[in-house]
């Protein structure tokens, strides 16, 4: 599967490896005045120029690109190296610092330490007296219609109240992952204003249905304007504080489609319009505060040009880029807000319902240069488990009881994130080491070892000793891989694999919360921490009291 910015990501982490590689201290620096060490414009140029063609190559826009390599070169030449820094590195900080601010973030933020965990943008909010509206834009098969449920879902379920986390204190904010922050539960009212895709207003219905929101419409014949404003009376009447309006597509930009968005926008109701004029605070009109077009991320630069047309015929708030997970080169992402002026507000991650995302410029702009993106990793994992469940999997580990029913739940977590080539990409460091067969491998791998434990019965999955200790350990394991239809090898390299792996976890557990005392420490870790003789002789008899033998399988094979 193709992963997001894949090809961009490994051309700037290829420039970032031969940046020092090919030249020689005295060519990549410069002693100033005050023997300070500080970039020269030869130093970056074939690197400049490297980054150019990665960008271009990535579908960037050619203006966005020379922009960006323009503003990297002027971070770049002439300051000073900080200590401890190798040169290298401080050229990608000033790739990331560049990219971050073209795609909306602030660089200024991120290089005085504080944590941000506010998107790019946020939507307006609305009331129950006063609903906000949010017109959704956009050409067909850019996934509209789909985008519409998702964000409905988001908003409904997910979307942070961030006046209610700045009200928490910077101190007691600053802690807590976005998926612990108190939301806003909007009620939301989808309507569906397509009248011409056909089944469009049965796809919106079924995704209402699956998301548990309601779904306004008034059938085929009815004018999207009136379906609009029936929409917006609804939602006043029944104490909804959103209304999402699922507008209709075209193959391409006319003065039809734009004609019939402007109509949307300025609908006002003649019949209300008396009734209403001695509550200035009440609006007759559809007026949406927002309005989200929705683009295809795969179509590239061509997202930002069309971003630009949307905005100059009618005006809008921001975009939402879908299909980010089947996009391998980026170059959406860093044009649109380069090209069109409008901030990225959303991206849609997957194909299903909750696979949308606030768009966060800097996660964003650390995948691309390839250092991965760990807060959204934990984000994703913190919304899979509770605090109580990852608590006591982590006395599990740190008792070394971690067993094969706690292994399938960490590979079913990985599956419920992505899967294995998504998560592991977010890794610093990882992604640009995994080629497609090495992930191919290690999932093949996991499917082996899955097949296996689900051959096992309870309480062997309860008891990996039975397998390492027992003297039934071969049997078992014959029996297991047999069943599993694996060969006798692949389950001995499994067992063993994972007996490493929960004697690591146990360690790397206990170095992190202290070491415990000499009394509680297992015989491998007395031997480590004592070195001597006499420890390493009482630590092999412990070994041996097993009734395996010492040899891990019940007496070996």
């Amino acid at each position: 599967m193709r992963m997001m910015f894949d090809q961009l990501s490994n051309a700037i982490t290829e420039v970032a490896k031969n940046i020092g590689g090919r030249q020689s201290l005295a060519d990549m620096i410069i002693y100033d005045a005050n023997s300070l060490l500080r970039m020269t414009e030869k130093s970056i140029a074939n690197a400049l120029k490297e980054v150019r063609r990665a960008l271009l190559d990535a579908d960037v826009n050619l203006n966005v690109a020379d922009t960006l390599i323009e503003g990297v070169k002027k971070r770049s030449i002439g300051q000073e190296v900080t200590k401890g820094v190798t040169s290298d590195q401080q050229f990608i900080k000033a790739m990331y610092d560049e990219l971050l601010d073209m795609m909306g973030g602030d660089s200024t933020v991120q290089s005085s330490g504080t944590m941000n965990n506010v998107p790019a943008s946020t939507l307006a909010v609305g009331t129950k007296e006063e609903p906000v509206v949010i017109l959704l834009a956009g050409l067909q098969g850019a996934g509209k219609t789909t985008a519409a449920g998702k964000l409905a879902l988001y908003l409904k379920e997910r979307e942070v109240d961030y006046e209610a986390v700045e009200a928490m204190g910077q101190e007691e904010s600053s802690q807590l992952l976005t998926s612990r922050m108190p939301t806003r539960k909007r009620k939301v009212l989808l309507a569906a204003a397509d009248v011409y895709r056909p089944a469009a207003i049965s796809q919106l219905e079924i995704l209402g249905a699956s998301v548990g929101v309601d779904v306004f419409s008034m059938g085929t014949d009815a004018d999207p304007v009136d379906i609009a404003i029936k929409a917006v009376e609804k939602a006043k009447a029944e104490g909804y504080d959103t209304v999402l309006v699922d507008t209709a597509g075209r193959q391409v930009i006319d003065e039809n489609l734009m004609d019939e968005l402007k109509r949307v926008k300025e609908a006002e109701d003649d019949t209300l319009r008396a009734y209403l004029t001695p509550y200035p605070h009440y609006s007759n009109t559809v007026s949406p505060k927002e309005t989200l077009l929705v683009v295809d991320a795969m179509t590239g630069q061509e997202a930002a040009s069309l971003t630009a047309s949307f905005d100059s015929a009618i005006g809008i708030t921001g975009a939402i880029l879908t299909k980010m997970d089947g996009d391998s080169r980026g170059g959406a992402a860093v044009s649109v807000r380069g090209v069109s002026g409008k901030p990225i507000k959303f991206v849609g991650t997957g194909e299903k319902t909750p696979d949308l995302e606030p768009f966060y410029p800097d996660r964003m702009a650390s995948r691309i240069l390839g250092m991965g993106d760990v807060v959204s990793l934990v984000e994703k994992a913190a919304m899979e488990v509770s605090d109580a469940d990852a608590e006591k999997m982590q006395q599990k580990m740190l008792d070394a009881k971690f067993d094969f029913d706690d292994f399938l739940k960490q590979t079913d977590l990985v599956g419920k994130m992505g899967n294995f080539a998504g998560v592991a990409k977010m890794l610093p460091g990882i992604g640009g080491q995994l080629d497609s067969s090495k992930i191919r491998e290690v999932e093949s791998r996991l499917k082996r070892s899955k097949a296996m434990i689900q051959s096992m019965t309870q309480k062997e999955r309860e008891n990996p000793e039975l397998f390492i200790k027992d003297r039934s350990a071969r049997s078992r394991l014959l029996r297991i891989t047999a069943g599993s239809g694996n060969s006798f090898e692949n389950g001995v390299a499994f067992v063993s694999e994972f007996q490493k792996m929960r004697t690591m976890m146990s360690r790397m557990q206990k170095q992190m919360g202290g070491m415990p005392g000499d009394e509680e420490m297992d015989p491998e870790m007395a031997v480590a921490q004592a070195g001597n003789r006499k420890t390493r002789r009482n630590a092999k008899k412990q070994k041996k009291g097993g009734r395996g033998g010492g040899k891990g399988f019940g007496g070996g094979f």
